[in-house]
């Protein structure tokens, strides 16, 4: 199972061995020792999963201070572009973005640390969509940008127009008026 690093630090592309048959498939998606050994120690204590159309967008969140979370997300069915925002002050990649294609063809995860803005566009008719967090959803701490930010300058690869967004996500601050301290 290949762990690919991108150009953000500690964001992690997973590549998981797929055992295909005529029967249908089979693949580890998730095993502690393999993930500590390539890196990754998120003790993950949250699932969660969310079914959406096309043009859906949802983010870009994060969890602020102490209910930060790191994220190891995938797609069960349909296709997303999710991205990732480098939201560390601290880092050389600051208000960087990458951008990765999650379907349920590529079976792929993408792993994103703590410090970060977090958000995928649905691309095919409908997308089920998985997330396994490292520490648990707190209302208060949670903070986000909004998507199309000039600053980022995201492609998600639809017509703004196209997007359905929630009334929240809608009205998010800009890259730079979001809460510090992530």
């Amino acid at each position: 199972m290949p762990f690919i690093e991108t150009k953000l630090k500690g964001a992690i592309i997973i590549e998981p061995k797929v055992f295909e048959d005529h029967r249908g498939y089979f693949f580890e998606n998730y095993n502690k020792n393999h993930f500590v050994d390539n890196g990754i120690t998120a003790d993950f204590v949250q699932d969660n999963e969310s079914f959406s159309s096309r043009g859906t967008l949802r983010g870009l969140h994060y969890q602020a201070g102490e209910h930060a979370q790191a994220k190891l997300v995938r797609v069960i069915k349909g296709r997303v572009l999710d991205v990732a925002v480098d939201l560390r002050e601290d880092s050389p990649t600051y208000g960087q973005h990458i951008s990765v294609e999650l379907s349920e063809e590529n079976k792929k995860l993408f792993f994103v640390p703590r410090g970060f803005g977090h958000g995928f566009v649905v691309l095919s008719e409908t997308a089920i969509f998985s997330y396994k967090c490292d520490n648990f959803y707190n209302k208060s701490s949670e903070g986000g940008l909004i998507y199309n930010d000039p600053k980022l300058a995201i492609d998600w690869g639809i017509a703004d127009d196209a997007m359905i967004l929630s009334e929240k996500d809608a009205v998010l601050p800009a890259f730079g008026a979001h809460r510090k301290a992530i």
